[in-house]
Parts: C-alpha cells; structure tokens; sequence
C-alpha cells in the first residue's frame, strides 16, 4: 500500500484521562516512524481519550457542542505531542488541524497534505472534522477519501473484529474478511456507523488490527494481510 490514513486511539500515548505519557508517547511513534520506513505515506487520525471524551461530559452543564469541541481540541493536543515524538525519531512532520488553532499546525488543506505524504513526511491530522456531532472515526474515513489513501487502518487492542466482545465471551469469533454491509447489520462495532457507511459509498477498505503488537503498523503499511479486512477485493485491497 502506497498511503494509507491510520487511525489510532488517543490512549496509545496516555491512560484514559490521563494525558501523555513520554514512554507511552515514544512508543507510539517509534511504530509510526518503523511504518514510515518501509516505504508508505502515512497520515495519522489521533482519538483524544487519553484527554477527554466529548460523551463523558454530556451529564455535565456543558453542551454536547461544546463538549465535542474540547475532544476536538484534545486531538490537537495531542497531534502537537506526536509531532515532538516523531520529530525527535527522526521523521519530518506535517501537522494539519480542520479547528483552528492559531500557530499549532496549519489549516487541513488537501493538496498541501498530499504534498506533505509525497515528500515522504507523516501526516497528523488534527481537529476531527472540525464540526460537532461526528467523531474521530468518521474523520478518519473522511480524511481516508480525501487524500486518496489506498485503505483505512483502524489500530485496536485486538486482532481484529469479532462476533461478540472476545474478553468477555469465550465463544466470539473472529473474522478474516467482512463485508462493509455485515458490519452494518450486525453492529459489529468496528468503527461508528457513519464512518463504516461513508467507506462503503466509496470504496474504501478498512483493515482492523492490533495495534499494541510491535511491527504491526509496519507490516499492515507493507501489504501483510493482518486483522479483519472489511471490504475491498480478494485479488487486493482496492
């Protein structure tokens, strides 16, 4: 795969709550920066739970507008750390953020993010969407599309996706290759609803795996079949 968009939680650089972490944070890039090594352009969707979840604040005074524009803030917050890390591993950095934070990265624009991936620089894409009332995962598929990504690596805490919660039930199964439709219908959980349904109107596959294995994002970035491949083509991802 030539670019792919990687989407990954916010709590791979911090626990839930509790800021960044510099070994957490190292870490995470140190995986990025062996990804970006094998040969692909890779743009980077941060989660920001490691901060705040716009849906924990939801019981509190604070709108749901307003509580998803602190989660979008915090994947800036985020993006900024990252960009330190993969600075420091010796991976030139573009960061790029759809809200408006003056002097943290530039505004999302397409064509310098594309430009930014071919001369072989790892995108941060920060922001979410920079609107209210969808989340980062949607961002991710939207961003997918825009930059001409050839799939969407979704980065978990399991191997891929399966019938039912694998930690709590013994009998979950896993599946190798889903269609975009069986994951709608069976809520199967894999990204929201809307993210999966804008990937099927377009095409976009989505590869779901571990991502606290090390070398993973390395070898998803080289072609490796990894995890659960929802849509795409048996001769290929696209």
């Amino acid at each position: 795969m030539k670019r792919v968009l990687l989407k990954r939680s916010g709590e791979t650089l911090g626990p839930h709550g509790g800021g960044v972490l510099p070994d957490m944070l190292r870490s995470a890039a140190a995986e990025v920066a062996a990804a970006a090594k094998v040969g692909g352009q890779i743009a980077v969707v941060l989660g920001a739970g490691n901060f705040v979840r716009g849906r924990m604040l939801r019981e509190s005074p604070i709108s749901r507008v307003d509580a998803d524009r602190m989660g979008m803030l915090a994947t800036v917050m985020n993006g900024l750390a990252f960009r330190g890390a993969l600075e420091e591993a010796g991976v030139g950095v573009h960061l790029a953020t759809a809200f408006p934070v003056q002097s943290a990265g530039e505004p999302f624009d397409r064509r310098r993010v594309q430009a930014a991936l071919e001369a072989w620089e790892v995108a941060i894409l920060a922001g979410g969407t920079g609107h209210p009332f969808l989340t980062t995962d949607t961002a991710a598929a939207l961003r997918a599309l825009e930059i001409g990504a050839d799939a969407l690596l979704k980065a978990t805490k399991v191997d891929g996706v399966y019938s039912s919660d694998p930690v709590t039930d013994p009998d979950a199964v896993r599946y190798d290759r889903l269609s975009y439709d069986e994951v709608l219908e069976k809520s199967l959980g894999v990204m929201d609803l809307a993210a999966v349904a804008l990937c099927r109107e377009n095409g976009m596959p989505i590869v779901v795996f571990d991502g606290t294995v090390p070398g993973a994002i390395a070898r998803a970035v080289s072609g490796e079949r990894i995890g659960t491949i929802v849509g795409g083509s048996d001769d290929g991802l696209r």
